[in-house]
């Protein structure tokens, strides 16, 4: 990795740890919670994560996910990006709380557990394997917020059984409206780790039946959660609890998703 893709990343990663930090300053104090400063931070981070990935998709000709650290990279660029753009549909200015340390978080090990990793060479590239990995990230990012957004109901849902809400619970989207967003990113991320999945069988090569057999059970927990809340055979709660879950879920396939880089075998 080179100087100027560490400084891009650092860059992005001391912005959301600004934003995370004011929010966090803000309800400490108790104070009225404006979106002003960590908005901006975070809109900071994304706008340096962009640079990355322009960078590094010009150095390599091709879609930058090529190894461990782009994809991190790419995952919290796709998570922030969801973020900015459901942001301003419902009340959500303190998911930007939630999703800032996430960010931070996702970064901090793309820096530390590859300190070294520097762009792959110039190689023949295949469509399929682009759109099979690209794909998967995206939806990675949508049941990131899902999880974070499950993670605001379960919030609010407490907060009203103690029937002595905290300054926290005004700040936080109407429960309501947390279960909606929370519904309408697992089916953004299913329909998104749908095509990666198909596509990935379109690659050519052979096939690691072990991961894909993996990947196939995630994508069926994330599918028998949805079903289960089109039949209205569960209720909000456990969906927002088990959005968390498959998505600790999903990170276990992380090592299962193919890279541009690698030879083909799943």
């Amino acid at each position: 990795m080179n100087g100027s893709d560490r400084l891009w990343v650092e860059l992005a990663l001391i912005s959301y740890l600004t934003g995370f930090a004011y929010s966090v300053y803000l309800l400490a104090t108790k104070k009225f919670l404006t979106p002003g400063v960590s908005f901006w931070a975070i809109c900071a981070g994304f706008l340096f994560t962009t640079m990355f990935l322009f960078d590094r998709g010009h150095a390599i000709g091709r879609c930058p996910i090529t190894n461990r650290f782009e994809v991190l990279v790419f995952m919290t660029w796709s998570m922030v990006l969801i973020y900015l753009l459901i942001g301003s549909t419902y009340r959500l200015s303190l998911m930007g709380a939630f999703t800032a340390p996430v960010a931070c978080a996702l970064l901090f090990f793309a820096v530390a557990l590859s300190p070294n990793e520097s762009a792959v060479k110039r190689i023949k590239v295949n469509p399929w394997l682009e759109a099979h990995t690209s794909f998967s990230m995206v939806a990675c990012g949508a049941f990131a917020l899902a999880c974070i957004a499950g993670v605001m109901f379960l919030i609010q849902e407490r907060q009203l059984k103690t029937r002595q809400p905290s300054s926290i619970f005004y700040r936080l989207p109407p429960i309501t409206a947390l279960s909606v967003v929370n519904s309408r990113l697992l089916w953004l991320g299913f329909i998104l780790f749908t095509v990666g999945l198909a596509t990935g069988f379109l690659i050519g090569g052979h096939i690691n039946w072990l991961q894909a057999v993996w990947s196939i059970l995630v994508w069926c927990v994330y599918g028998g959660i949805l079903i289960a809340r089109v039949r209205h055979a569960m209720a909000a709660k456990w969906v927002a609890t088990l959005s968390i879950v498959a998505f600790s879920l999903l990170l276990s396939t992380f090592w299962g998703i193919r890279f541009i880089s690698e030879r083909p075998s799943l």
